[in-house]
């Protein structure tokens, strides 16, 4: 896999955040970027492109599909927009799998190897769908998940608890969206357990975490409302991703794959711990859940089902 040339569909907000942390941190060397609006695609490959004297190396241009060829990765940022306050999330949705069929047709003419990193959404029906539409094996087609969820949950807890985010190890699994799962049977700090213990001197308080897991869940509506998108997070997922891809890492991140009968779930795209390498997908770690945990994990799983169920 070419992981040296990368490849950004959609240059709106999430996938310019995404171009930008990979060339900050100097994660290809070329990138290409390709949008049904080819003017705007061009006139940010040339602003990003004058950074090079202070980052490093790196060619940003545009094109059109047929620029993807040989690239190892490409990430999918593209999707329609709400057409007006009449049309229902299942039309919007409906219209996106559209645009998808004509990315994956274009996608397996121009760069049939590459790995797929769908970031658009509904990020798991999406995912599932290009698993579907694209020739390639499902192992190259992953979705970001619920890998921005489990960075929100981190950073909020170690704010609570006064640690770095990265000494927290806590996942949020299932759905990237309303019916996400919250695992606290694993959540620790230092290996102690969060649940039930006093940790750096804060006491356990269920009602406060609790209220973790809701600004968790009410995060990107939060943005939203107050800047009309959300982009840096998830474009600095977007890197991580492709950073562990490229280091041949084998990292474990809660990203949405294909389930196939783990907890009794299968031919269903959701979020669970999975070991991300240079092939994409090693395996799904599926570890042991509560009741209530399974209960959810199973929910997020229906919840998806019907969606999928209503679409042509």
């Amino acid at each position: 896999m070419n992981t040296n040339k990368i490849g950004i569909i959609g240059t709106g907000f999430v996938g310019m955040a995404a171009a930008y942390s990979l060339f900050q941190q100097k994660l290809a060397n070329e990138i290409v970027l390709v949008d049904k609006n080819l003017d705007r695609a061009y006139g940010e490959a040339l602003d990003l492109m004058h950074g090079q004297p202070l980052v490093g190396r790196c060619e940003v241009t545009s094109g059109d599909f047929s620029s993807l060829k040989g690239a190892g990765i490409i990430v999918i940022c593209a999707g329609a927009s709400q057409s007006g306050p009449d049309e229902s999330r299942l039309q919007l949705l409906q219209r996106n799998i559209n645009v998808f069929e004509m990315i994956a047709r274009e996608l397996d003419q121009y760069a049939p190897e590459a790995m797929l990193l769908v970031a658009s959404n509904p990020v798991d029906i999406l995912t599932h769908a290009m698993q579907r539409l694209s020739h390639r094996p499902d192992n190259l087609v992953i979705g970001t998940g619920t890998l921005l969820d489990t960075s929100r949950f981190r950073t909020l807890l170690a704010s609570y608890y006064d640690v770095s985010p990265q000494s927290i190890h806590a996942y949020i699994l299932g759905e990237h969206g309303d019916s996400e799962v919250p695992v606290w049977s694993s959540a620790a700090i230092a290996g102690l357990a969060i649940r039930g213990n006093t940790i750096n001197g804060r006491e356990y308080d269920q009602e406060a975490l609790t209220g973790v897991v809701t600004r968790v869940r009410k995060a990107a509506y939060e943005i939203i409302a107050n800047k009309g998108y959300t982009n840096w997070a998830i474009g600095l997922v977007i890197a991580y991703i492709i950073r562990m891809v490229r280091n041949n890492q084998r990292s474990v991140l809660p990203v949405t794959v294909r389930l196939n009968g783990e907890y009794g779930i299968s031919d269903i795209c959701l979020s669970l711990p999975t070991v991300i390498g240079s092939e994409g997908v090693e395996s799904i770690i599926a570890p042991k859940l509560d009741e209530e945990e399974l209960a959810g994990i199973q929910h997020s799983a229906g919840t998806l089902k019907d969606s999928m169920n209503q679409l042509v």
